[in-house]
This record gives structure tokens, C-alpha cells and sequence, in this order.
């Protein structure tokens, strides 16, 4: 396999983080980095660009942070909302609106399940256990 060498500049918060990182890993910098370039490039033609745009920048985040997202909800009143549509669906169907906002809150939905999932999974091959986050589900 053909290597190229790239010089990059970061910021220092970023580099503290890719340092830290390395060395809960037990790994250099640059190995560190590029494994989270690998990760964050992965192939997913399969995802609308705003899902991508969602999960890229996850693998740049700390264990803490990426255990918020791990636990990223929808709101109680969105939730609520929505049950409320899907209920009136079955009952008598929606109009063109209440369709849009419908699918409008699916999205949101897909979304926290798509971020919660790459999180528990950059946690578990950090060597984390995240079982805690699947019981949350």
C-alpha cells in the first residue's frame, strides 16, 4: 500500500484531544490519527448527507462527550407529538401537513438513533463497555 505524508496545523484543543486520545489507546499520535481519519471517512454513500454530516465529526470527540451523545434523546414533547400523529394515522389518516411534520419528526428521530449508534460504537472500540447505553434504548 502507497503512502502519502500530509503536514496539518491544529488547533491546540484539537491536538489536546488527539493526544489524549493516543494515550488511552496506547497509541502514537499519528497512528491515533490516522485511525480516526480512517473512521470519520468511512464509506456510507448509503446515508443522506445531514446523517453524515451528523456522525462525522463524532469521532473526533472525547469518551465523555461521545457518552452524551451515546445518550442523545428526542424531547418528551416530540415524542408525544409524534405518537399522537401515528395514532391519528391509523385512526382516520393525516393531512399533507401533518404528513410533513410526521415525517419531520421521524427524521429527528433517525438521527438521535444514528448518533447514539456510531457513539456506542467509537465507545466500544475504544474498549469501552456499552451495555449501559444499550439498556437505555
Amino acid at each position: 500500500m502507497n503512502s502519502q505524508t500530509v503536514t496539518l496545523e491544529l488547533p491546540e484543543p484539537l491536538y489536546e484531544r488527539l493526544r489524549n486520545r493516543a494515550a488511552q489507546s496506547q497509541r502514537s499520535i499519528e497512528a491515533e490519527a490516522r485511525e480516526t481519519l480512517a473512521s470519520a471517512l468511512q464509506e456510507s454513500d448509503s446515508l443522506p448527507a445531514d446523517l453524515e454530516a451528523a456522525i462525522t465529526p463524532l469521532a473526533l470527540l472525547s469518551d465523555a462527550e461521545l457518552w452524551q451523545a451515546g445518550c442523545t434523546r428526542l424531547s418528551q414533547e416530540t415524542v408525544e407529538q409524534l405518537e399522537e400523529l401515528n395514532l391519528k394515522r391509523q385512526r382516520e389518516g393525516l393531512t399533507e401537513a401533518e404528513e410533513a411534520t410526521a415525517a419531520g419528526f421521524i427524521h429527528q428521530y433517525e438521527r438521535v438513533m444514528l448518533i447514539r449508534a456510531e457513539a456506542a460504537a467509537l465507545l466500544k472500540q475504544r474498549g469501552h463497555d456499552v451495555a449501559p447505553l444499550l439498556r437505555k434504548a
